[in-house]
């Protein structure tokens, strides 16, 4: 079973982290300052990030970003990444910040209504003379694509009818979404045996079992192109399994909890 997980990453030990919660009006500064001063990139203010960002408001979507340090801090290069509520990030490589002086740097940032909704972070770092890099602050927001948020569906269901205990097969299902395809939060199935008992993956664990569609690895998992929507799923039935009928039932879940409609198959295990 394949479970997908949002991982925040970690500070290495020993960076103490220092909490800020300064608002201004609706506009915040920064959420989060980590304590470099003894690689004196010291950040003293971030602006430009709100509390909540909603693209029904199309001012919303032009993030003008800047960052202050302190007149002792030795900065060289300003960087900053845009880390999506899937954890993916909006940009390739991150984001130069231009120097406008005064050890400020700026740069303006689109968020667009094909990214996802949900809980974001900015995380600033900055590289010195000496080329030493490091994270100097995080700011968070909860991002509105500015779409009606709708249920995923799923369709196109590919699965054998009648299969052999032993052997190895695969299907697959096609997902998608209206907000779209980073709003699927997982595509999964339940499997039930002849005798109507459930099946549990891994045992004790509840009976959802996710399709995988973010490795693009055929050998392992059937799926062979990653995030292309088409969610895969490599199985086989153990000897000692029930022979007869064995019940699929497939549905999407998306970000905000919303369920596709549910697709029954059922398949014959001889």
């Amino acid at each position: 079973m394949r479970k997908y997980f949002s991982v925040r990453s970690r500070l290495k030990e020993g960076i103490a982290i220092l909490l800020f919660a300064i608002l201004s009006g609706c506009e915040k500064d920064f959420d989060e300052i980590i304590d470099v001063s003894n690689d004196n990139y010291q950040v003293i203010s971030i602006t430009g990030i709100k509390d909540t960002i909603d693209l029904k408001n199309p001012p919303d979507s032009l993030l003008n970003l800047s960052i202050t340090f302190s007149t002792e801090s030795q900065v060289n290069k300003v960087f900053f990444d845009i880390h999506a509520s899937d954890n993916t990030t909006l940009s390739s490589t991150p984001v130069q910040m231009v120097s406008v002086g005064d050890n400020t740097f700026e740069k303006q940032f689109i968020l667009r209504s094909n990214n996802p909704i949900g809980n974001y972070s900015i995380k600033f770092s900055a590289t010195g003379f000496t080329g030493v890099n490091k994270q100097v602050a995080v700011g968070n927001f909860y991002f509105n694509n500015g779409q009606d948020n709708v249920a995923p569906v799923i369709s196109n269901l590919i699965l054998l009818d009648t299969v052999a205990r032993g052997v190895s097969f695969i299907f697959s299902i096609a997902a998608s979404d209206s907000n779209g395809l980073n709003d699927i939060r997982f595509v999964y199935f339940e499997l039930y045996r002849p005798d109507g008992s459930v099946v549990e993956n891994p045992p004790n664990s509840g009976n959802t079992i996710f399709l995988m569609d973010d490795s693009g690895d055929f050998e392992h998992f059937g799926d062979e192109i990653a995030r292309d929507g088409i969610y895969s799923y490599r199985n086989s039935f153990l000897g000692t399994s029930q022979t007869g009928t064995w019940r699929f039932e497939f549905q999407a879940r998306d970000r905000s909890g919303l369920l596709s409609d549910k697709i029954i198959h059922n398949i014959v295990v001889q």
